[in-house]
């Protein structure tokens, strides 16, 4: 089969798209037939490397993808073969304590394929049943290959952890990205106040289509002081974060009292200064969250396959490509998700 694949850490120079062994399922495992996938930051991160994490060269990146059951393994008994299917990156034990309560995201063996193991942007997979939705037929294979990650992510941050309500405000940090916008369009369907925040103003009008109902220009103007400003110095209830260090003080300084800021990644850094007398003072709450539960899965996904939530799609591209798609995330162009899809499927 073809593959996106890489030998060695480093810049975009180091992506491929060759060959590379057919996979064979083993014990619980299905085999797919890509039909789409879709990058997220964290492709950037495993290219470049994470510490701690020693990766089995070459190594295939991807943990979005969706296509058709070609074959199944032994002992699988959800999936047979000609089923549509995605891939929900998180792999769990089953067995910790965490696990058996229900938090497989807490999971304390937990993994993401594509970044801890091999991904899925190749021609074909083998992947645990555990780690795969049903897609109905109707759903196009751009939508369904780029959905999982960001709207289950997002879905458990303001809702699980955050336990966000309809009469709330919230603020989105970076609506342009997979993260944000999906939390823009989960924000706006509970019935909560939505701010937004994106570099451009074609950004903030994609922003307003997924239901934003304030927008900033970071670009041009303090966010905090805006928010001050929109809301009579009160502040939002929650502030949604992936940024980390480049917005975590103005972050803080957006919340009203007793509010909470959730995150579930650190795109610019993983150690910004904070405010320690804002939070006791202030009585804030810093909450972080990590994908979600099977079930978290099914009910955000159930309402993109019926067309409630929508992942934007800013490109779609033939894997081959796959250096122009990391260009894309990583110099932050366009609104929504990129998708790649094998170059036989094109």
């Amino acid at each position: 089969m073809k593959a996106v694949q890489f030998s060695e850490h480093g810049d975009r120079d180091v992506i491929d798209y060759g060959e590379f062994p057919d996979p064979e399922p083993g014990r619980g495992e299905v085999l797919v037939d890509v039909k789409a996938g879709a990058l997220n930051h964290l492709d950037i991160w495993t290219r470049k490397g994470l510490p701690g994490i020693d990766l089995e060269m070459p190594h295939i990146p991807g943990s979005d993808a969706a296509g058709v059951v070609r074959d199944v393994g032994e002992g699988v008994t959800r999936f047979e073969e000609g089923d549509h299917v995605a891939v929900s990156a998180g792999v769990s034990c089953g067995e910790c304590e965490f696990c058996r309560h229900g938090e497989e995201s807490q999971c304390v063996r937990f993994s993401i394929i594509g970044e801890h193991q091999r991904g899925v942007h190749s021609e074909l997979a083998a992947v645990p049943q555990d780690n795969l939705v049903p897609v109905p037929d109707h759903v196009d294979w751009e939508v369904a290959g780029s959905a999982s990650l960001v709207f289950q992510t997002a879905w458990r941050m303001l809702l699980t952890q955050g336990e966000l309500g309809p009469s709330e405000s919230v603020l989105v940090l970076g609506a342009s990205g997979g993260v944000g916008h999906a939390a823009v369009q989960i924000a706006d369907h509970v019935g909560a106040e939505v701010y937004a925040t994106a570099s451009s103003e074609e950004k903030l009008r994609y922003a307003e289509e997924c239901g934003a109902d304030h927008v900033i220009n970071y670009e041009e103007t303090d966010f905090a002081d805006e928010i001050r400003e929109h809301t009579g110095r009160r502040g939002v209830d929650m502030v949604v974060d992936h940024i980390g260090a480049a917005t975590w003080h103005d972050s803080l300084k957006s919340l009203a009292k007793g509010g909470r800021v959730v995150t579930c990644g650190a795109t610019t850094g993983g150690r910004p200064e904070t405010d320690i007398n804002r939070i006791f003072w202030n009585q804030l709450k810093v909450i972080g969250s990590t994908m979600a539960t099977p079930g978290e899965v099914d009910d955000v996904l159930e309402l993109v396959w019926d067309g409630t939530f929508e992942p934007r799609i800013r490109e779609t591209l033939p894997m081959s490509e796959a250096a122009r798609a990391h260009e894309m995330i990583e110099d932050r162009e366009g609104f929504g998700k990129v998708v790649v899809r094998p170059d036989s499927e094109l």
